[in-house]
């Protein structure tokens, strides 16, 4: 087995629209540099995902230098959205999180609106002050995180993928394997563990940069979405509960926070540390 290596890396600039694979990012305390830095929210200022709405996985935003983003769909002409100034914000409700954020120009909710079937609008969050503290149980004090559900990372095994894919093919869906790592919404994957070798980590190293690995990820109904095509099956989930169950937790990834910051790279090192 090849020592373990960084094998992929995963932007999301907008929440839940789709990811984009990257050579190299810079990490920042709150997460990677332009990963969910904006969002969809409804009228009562409230999230939009994918839980609610799977066909935003068929919407796709590219991060820009300086943090604008182009919006694109197939069929569609694309629109560029830049950041706005920060004379008009909203608290909005993310989970169970409140979180302030500067809403965009008109014509991105129009643009979003028109393709989801939905009153919505984009917002962005723009000053490190308006981070969202990592939920106390798991974080430390001064740790912050993005517009991520929880932290500032979430990682992933390739192995681990595999050994999903392997009791997903003997169960009751198995024509809906295997399934592709996107799935999962990872910014990092790591080549050359063994399966599930990451539930005993608790600090890695990815090139020069290092991380605490502070709990498992446990997963919902996005997983089930195939993101290309924005339908849903059974899968994961029925695996997941099945052999990957903690409590009512379904588990698949680590979360993890920057104890530093730098620029990872596909093909880094990936190193134990504890």
């Amino acid at each position: 087995m090849r020592p373990p290596a960084l094998g992929a890396v995963y932007i999301h600039p907008v929440k839940s629209l789709a990811a984009r694979a990257a050579d190299e990012a810079v990490v920042e305390p709150w997460g990677l540099d332009g990963d969910r830095r904006w969002m969809l929210i409804d009228i009562a200022n409230k999230v939009v995902t994918q839980r609610q709405r799977p066909e935003m996985a068929r919407l796709s935003a590219d991060h820009l230098p300086g943090g604008a983003v182009v919006l694109s769909a197939h069929g569609s002409p694309s629109l560029r959205v830049e950041v706005p100034e920060p004379v008009r914000t909203v608290v909005a409700e993310l989970h169970r999180d409140k979180v302030e954020v500067v809403v965009a120009a008109g014509a991105a909710h129009a643009w979003l609106g028109a393709r989801l079937g939905a009153e919505v609008r984009l917002v962005h969050l723009d000053a490190p002050s308006h981070r969202r503290p990592v939920d106390p149980e798991f974080g430390r004090p001064g740790e912050t995180v993005s517009l991520a559900d929880g932290y500032p990372l979430l990682l992933t095994t390739r192995a681990s993928l595999d050994a999903l894919n392997s009791l997903v093919a003997r169960g009751d869906h198995p024509d809906e394997g295997p399934l592709p790592m996107d799935r999962f919404r990872p910014n990092v994957v790591v080549d050359g563990t063994a399966p599930w070798a990451e539930d005993g980590w608790r600090r890695i190293a990815i090139g020069e940069v290092a991380f605490r690995v502070v709990k498992p990820c446990g997963r919902c109904v996005v997983t089930t979405t195939d993101q290309r095509t924005a339908e849903r099956g059974k899968e994961p989930l029925r695996t997941l509960a099945v052999h990957r169950r903690v409590g009512r937790h379904l588990l698949f990834g680590q979360n993890l926070v920057p104890e530093g910051t730098g620029t990872i790279r596909v093909g880094d090192p990936v190193r134990v540390l504890g």
